[in-house]
């Protein structure tokens, strides 16, 4: 293998490493923060300031913009947040990212090892899962620093190379180049945290004197704003096919980083100078990898103080780009929540799942509505409205199953999170029978209709009164289990025992009625369906009570519980 070949695959080798390793150490810091990671998300929803500290809080976690970004689009593409809060987490999620760039610029050479070998140990002799993840992710931690080292040991050769010193030489001169550079380097990783360490890396390589950097400070800069456009590509990727809100999300995002740049190249020489004035004085090879990161964290924060301000301009401007139009009314059977770009990121993508439990939940209290409605007087289209919604619901149901089986097989969900998401899972299956049962009453309902019988008036009257407290039921329920408020969980299971009482009495009342002719035996089987969903109801309402009971709730996944 040629001295070429060598550099080539020493760099895509050293690259793959630091990647890996930054995606490791984001996985296993999730994991380890666990229920940190809910009250970090809780912020999201308060003010703007409180956004911004929010996105960097979480891009810290999650070390990467990107997937911050991604999660913002997701939550305001969902509903569950508005516009001005989606794009306040954008501006802190820009400067999270700057962290990765802080911690490269540290030189930690000689314990790079030491990192490995201790993670390792931890990881591999603790059975706390917690202290495993903390161990995986000090591992994780030396692994990004071997992929740097390993960069670094393989550009080295470069800094004599007449080639490659007249082309960094071109790029320093013409910052429109570099800024192209940057941009291209990011579309190609993904990554805008990899192209800086890249360009830390090259930056940190000595010129002919030994003293100086091949690249300096001026000529990284253009680059380092181009990884910062580059980065973008990312948010409006996850945007297609999404709601307004989350294109006008993911196009913030970008005025965001290309106004930085169009304000900041034509003061690349000043803004280097105030670099170096803040920075560790010594020998510029020595030092640009600090004075990179210190580019990166003060183009971002400054950018960040000028659009804070400016928050209502940025929203107005998104939404003349992306104007309000009529939507097509939405698909009853697809999900209006789960998002798929968040996977990777569990404690956001359960806030989904529960979301769109509770939309099915809301479901089929409109179905338990519409039929108790629908008996008096005879509503045959109401009837077959929820017929309709029960096939939808069976489908939310299979989207959300698969949904949640892609993130169990990520890997990525905590103990705690994988119990709480059964149990999310069983919670599900009840309402979705519940939904079934409601379809199947309407079925018998309309079997009346079809074969042009009638129920008695005493006998209408009992199944509104039964469904009544069906309904009662399950909304205490379902309410325990949205809120934690198991006050009414008492009263739910005396409704219980009057709906066997009423169930028992109305069977009686029935076969009564058909000895004197007050209802057409031939209605009898159906009645006889009604009067056994209703009871599977009503057993389902009392299951979903124990749940409540038994400390799970939608607050967990939620946040709402404020703990």
């Amino acid at each position: 293998m040629n001295s070429t070949q060598e550099i080539i695959f020493g760099l895509l080798g050293g690259l793959a490493i630091f990647i890996y390793g930054m995606n490791l150490m984001s996985e296993c810091l999730q994991k380890a923060a666990g229920e940190k990671m809910k009250h970090i998300l809780e912020l999201l929803t308060k003010n703007r300031v409180m956004g911004v500290l929010a996105g960097a809080l979480v891009t810290a976690v999650l070390q990467s913009s990107s997937a911050t970004t991604v999660m913002a689009i997701g939550f305001v593409s969902a509903g569950l947040m508005s516009l001005p809060q989606a794009i306040s987490i954008i501006f802190g999620a820009n400067i999270g990212t700057t962290i990765t760039a802080q911690i490269i610029a540290f030189k930690i050479t000689d314990y790079i090892y030491v990192f490995v070998f201790v993670g390792f140990i931890i990881s591999f002799i603790c059975k706390n899962e917690r202290i495993q993840n903390i161990g995986r992710t000090i591992f994780a931690f030396g692994l990004l620093f071997l992929g740097i080292e390993t960069m670094g040991n393989v550009m080295k050769p470069l800094a004599s190379s007449p080639v490659f010193t007249n082309m960094i030489a071109q790029v320093a001169e013409r910052p429109v180049l570099g800024v192209l550079v940057g941009t291209l380097m990011t579309l190609v990783v993904q990554s805008s945290s990899a192209t800086i360490a890249v360009l830390q890396n090259f930056a940190s390589q000595a010129g002919a004197d030994g003293v100086t950097s091949v690249l300096g400070l001026t000529g990284a800069i253009p680059i380092l704003l181009g990884d910062n456009i580059g980065t973008t590509i990312t948010a409006l990727l996850a945007s297609v096919g999404q709601s307004k809100d989350a294109k006008r999300t993911a196009i913030a995002h970008s005025i965001f980083n290309i106004s930085g740049a169009l304000i900041f190249i034509w003061f690349v020489n000043p803004y280097a100078a105030l670099i170096r004035s803040i920075s560790p004085s010594g020998a510029e090879v020595e030092v640009i990898s600090r004075q990179i990161a210190n580019a990166h964290t003060l183009f971002n924060i400054t950018m960040t103080l000028i659009w804070i301000g400016l928050l209502g301009l940025m929203v107005k401007l998104v939404t003349r780009i992306i104007p309000d139009g009529t939507e097509a009314q939405a698909d009853l059977a697809r999900p209006r929540y789960l998002d798929k770009n968040v996977l990777n990121q569990p404690a956001a993508a359960l806030r989904l799942v529960a979301q769109e439990v509770l939309h099915c939940s809301q479901m089929v209290q409109e179905m338990l509505t519409q039929v108790r409605q629908a008996i008096q007087p005879e509503d045959v289209h109401a009837l077959q409205v929820v017929r309709d919604q029960g096939s939808a619901l069976n489908t939310l149901h299979i989207e959300i199953d698969e949904y949640l089986a892609d993130l169990f097989s990520s890997g990525v969900l905590t103990e705690q999170q994988a119990t709480q998401t059964a149990r999310l899972m069983y919670v599900l299956s009840d309402i979705e029978r519940m939904g079934d049962l409601s379809a199947e009453m309407a079925d018998a309902l309309l079997e009346r209709t079809g074969k042009k019988y009638a129920y008695s008036p005493e006998a209408l009257t009992e199944l509104e009164n039964s469904l009544d407290s069906i309904e009662k039921m399950y909304c205490d329920a379902v309410d325990a289990l949205s809120v934690g408020n198991t006050a009414a969980l008492d009263e739910l299971l005396q409704h219980k025992d009057q709906v066997l009482d009423l169930d028992i009495e109305m069977r009686k009342n029935h076969m009564q009625r058909v000895n004197r002719g007050a209802c057409n035996k031939k209605m009898s089987v159906p009645f006889m369906r009604i009067l056994h969903c209703i009871d599977r109801m009503g057993n389902i309402c009392v299951n979903l009570a124990e749940i409540a009971m038994n400390e799970m709730n939608f607050s967990y996944f939620t946040g709402a519980d404020g703990k």
